[in-house]
């Protein structure tokens, strides 16, 4: 065996040994999240409302209690540590992507606390995100203290992510699909072997403390008929266009809820009194918390076509009051939740005008999941495994394919390549597109520039810059004027068939306009763009967006070698 083989079998082991440990990590915050969620939930549902309840008009106003009073005490985290609000899986792909894989501590024990509080008092978010948070933060501190390098660091909080939403399903395969679509943008075959053998690790823990992971119940034996499939079609269409307008009104909501000039600990009080409205209104339909119990209603038949309908708005505005109000809780949960709803409407619909093709509401309920999930987190290849490995069935397989593609496709028009999570970053200033690796957006301009460019000046002559050409190799430079202000570009174009003439005529004549310039802080992907745009081999760098001071040149070739450089680091062999 070759020192090189040595070293391979040892990098391997390495990379294997701290999967396992993610896998544990992120399996052991779930439970805790889950043990906590539902401590929390006693205390709210079992010891207090029984004391709080008021009967009038049929109604227990007792509920409105919970929430108000759940998101009275979240609202002191939040305003310790705003960063734990919302579902927690923006701020990984962050880490992940932007910040090396590391995840402050405090951010896991303030997130796992908060959203225990939130949801077990009756807040209409899901768990799914928050524990994927946790596994992630759990995990990066984790390689904080064996001093990983950066690209272990990252790799390893996906593998923390992927262990936690594994863990809460009972889908090792679709956990570690959710956190390479999401996290990594699409999938890198060798980066998978760690991730699964997390999300088995994850999932093999929670089922070994807990017995059971998943409480989604669906029936056996669903199935639905070839003529169907044009049905499913249009359920993804409907889905997907709803996803996409959900994912920007959750984020108008929020803009709202922010810009109302009242104490911050006022506003997750007053979204916890709207869904303690709601949630009193249906109290027994999984308005309030996850709403899993909802689903099965759904699922077994239980419910009317109007109540369908009705259960999926009303847990589409509990969720916007919940996560809008600044409380800590996912979408996740929500989501499905509402695709269920719809997706079970949509199947009672096309039972009532067409009785004769037999259709199966569980099936439309669960196209309808896979098709809204979809759409809101542009991971459909998860959720269609979801749907496979919570059903043990191929059966509603080509079903669950076409409405969570069509799905995926709608929404993607619509939100432009953005996502429920990415649509999060952009408001942070991070420029995300679902579907295709981030590598040029992590890169800064300042990283990879020529800090000592050659340039001409406009008193400069052609004749000038052909003898730069000559002695550089260069084909365009920068035009500066005498306070090194950038006025322009110039280069080979510009001199072609010019007579000896015209060439000793000063530079200032000659200057390309329009053109463009970056600067440092600028990611390669906006610089890319850029070159491209303006058909330019060269983009001048100024000392920042106001100022026009030269401090630097950026080449197609400086990108090109940072993308290469950028994908080979995504990977781990």
């Amino acid at each position: 065996m070759t020192p090189k083989d040595v070293q391979y079998l040892r990098k391997w082991g390495i990379v294997i040994a701290f999967s396992i440990l993610a896998g544990l990590v992120g399996g052991l915050g779930a439970i805790a999240l889950r043990v906590l969620v539902n401590a929390v939930h006693s205390v709210f549902f079992g010891w207090f409302l029984p004391r709080a309840s008021y009967e009038a008009g049929g109604l227990n106003l007792g509920y409105l209690l919970l929430p108000m009073l759940g998101a009275f005490i979240v609202a002191f985290f939040v305003i310790r540590c705003p960063e734990i609000k919302g579902n927690g899986i923006p701020e990984v792909i962050e880490a992940v992507i932007f910040k090396g894989g590391n995840i402050p501590g405090k951010f896991a024990v303030m997130k796992t606390m908060a959203t225990a509080i939130t949801i077990g008092s009756g807040g209409s978010v899901g768990r799914e995100g928050p524990i994927g948070f946790i596994g992630a933060a759990l995990t990066s501190i984790l390689a904080r203290w064996f001093k990983m390098s950066k690209e272990m660091k990252k790799l390893l909080v996906t593998c923390g992510l992927a262990a936690g939403i594994a863990g809460t399903f009972n889908t090792p395969l679709a956990g570690a699909m959710f956190a390479l679509e999401v996290v990594y943008m699409g999938a890198f075959s060798i980066n998978l072997v760690p991730i699964f053998i997390a999300a088995v690790t994850g999932n093999a823990v929670t089922l070994a403390i807990l017995n059971r992971a998943v409480e989604i119940d669906i029936p056996e034996n669903i199935g639905h008929t070839l003529p169907e499939l044009p049905l499913f079609f249009l359920l993804g269409l409907g889905l997907g266009l709803l996803a996409a307008f959900y994912a920007r009104f959750l984020y108008r909501v929020s803009d709202g809820f922010s810009k109302a000039k009242v104490p911050e600990i006022v506003k997750p009080v007053v979204g916890g009194f709207g869904v303690g409205v709601l949630g009193m209104l249906f109290p027994e339909y999984g308005i309030f918390g996850v709403g899993y119990e909802g689903m099965k209603m759904a699922f077994y038949d239980e419910l009317a076509l109007g109540m369908l309908i009705a259960l999926g708005l009303v847990k589409m505005l509990a969720t916007a009051l919940t996560v809008g109000s600044g409380q800590s809780g996912g979408v996740f949960a929500p989501s499905l939740y509402i695709g269920t709803m719809f997706g079970a409407a949509f199947g009672k619909a096309v039972r009532l005008v067409l009785p004769g093709i037999g259709p199966d509401p569980a099936v439309y309920a669960l196209a309808g999941m896979a098709a809204f999930f979809s759409g809101m987190t542009q991971a459909p290849i998860s959720q269609i495994l979801m749907v496979t490995e919570l059903t043990r069935s191929y059966a509603v397989l080509p079903a669950v394919m076409t409405s969570a593609t069509i799905g995926f496709l709608t929404a993607r028009f619509f939100l432009k390549g953005e996502s429920i999570y990415t649509l999060k970053l952009l408001r942070k200033g991070y420029r995300v597109r679902t579907g295709k690796p981030v590598v040029l957006e992590t890169i800064s301009v300042g990283e990879i520039m020529t800090r000592e460019p050659v340039y001409v000046t406009e008193d400069n002559t052609l004749f000038d810059v052909e003898h730069l050409i000559g002695e550089t190799g260069h084909d365009c430079f920068p035009v500066v004027n005498e306070n090194m202000e950038v006025v322009g570009i110039i280069g080979v174009k510009d001199l072609l068939k010019k007579p000896s003439s015209v060439k000793r005529l000063p530079v200032r004549r000659f200057i390309r306009r329009p053109y463009a310039v970056t600067c440092p802080t600028e990611t390669a992907e906006e610089a890319f763009e850029k070159l491209m745009a303006y058909d330019q081999n060269l983009l001048p760098v100024t000392e920042s967006k106001e100022s026009r001071k030269l401090v630097g040149v950026v080449t197609k070739r400086d990108i090109y070698r940072a993308y290469y450089r950028g994908l080979e680091g995504m990977y781990i062999d």
